[in-house]
């Protein structure tokens, strides 16, 4: 796989995209009668640019990005602990917001990187395969159902792991289903940004990748 500067800049945006959803996920927001990890305002962007990454430069290369997004987020908490674990200097006040707001507990640790990895790959499964069901047409149908299934199964096993019985008064099935829709509607929202990115990469990369013999295993990458 060439790794063109326009690839990079693409795998960057991604990566920007996950780490800041993560840090910003702790907080729920109250949106016209919903509550919502805040995240929902940037964690879309991750799938959209994914959808991107694999129509245009396939399955293998989308999962060496999703994989290296993996790392660098664990990288970024890694080192946010460790910071947390440093004595504070004795005139800041601020440890016990730090501790609060990016001392990440395990519960929601798990939840991020459990449905990261789910729902980023189930995204990049279906978006493949329709893209040879349909002989590349039809791009919308691919980034929405794609994006259906894949921020489906991520709403479910975060919300499932770090959410239930943590809010009083909200069954964590609504909390999916309302993040799960919120999403949908962002990605049918940015499906004409996303056709003119798509268009823009594949005439200026001059590559247009259908994984006809590719392996689908996300481990396939370490082998």
């Amino acid at each position: 796989m060439r790794l063109s500067p326009l690839f990079l800049v693409v795998t960057a945006l991604f990566i920007t995209a996950l780490v800041t959803a993560n840090i910003v996920a702790v907080k729920l927001v109250h949106i016209v009668g919903f509550v919502l990890p805040a995240g929902i305002v940037v964690f879309p962007l991750s799938y959209i640019i994914g959808d991107i990454l694999t129509e245009v430069y396939g399955y293998r290369a989308a999962r060496a990005v999703i994989w290296l997004g993996f790392i660098c987020n664990a990288v970024v908490v890694l080192f946010i602990w460790i910071a947390g674990l440093l004595p504070s200097a004795p005139d800041w006040e601020g440890q016990e917001a730090y501790r609060r707001i990016l001392g990440y507990a395990p519960r929601l640790l798990i939840a991020s990187f459990s449905a990261y990895l789910v729902g980023e790959f189930s995204n990049a499964f279906v978006m493949t395969r329709a893209k040879l069901f349909t002989r590349g047409r039809w791009l919308w149908s691919r980034t929405i159902g794609s994006t259906i299934v894949g921020e489906g199964l991520d709403s479910l096993v975060f919300i499932s792991i770090a959410f239930a019985g943590t809010v009083p008064g909200v069954f964590p099935g609504d909390m999916i289903v309302t993040q799960w829709v919120a999403k949908v509607v962002y990605e049918v929202a940015a499906t004409p940004l996303t056709y003119a990115v798509v268009r823009f990469l594949k005439e200026r990369e001059g590559v247009d990748t259908y994984d006809h013999q590719t392996s689908f295993n996300p481990l396939a990458l370490f082998r």
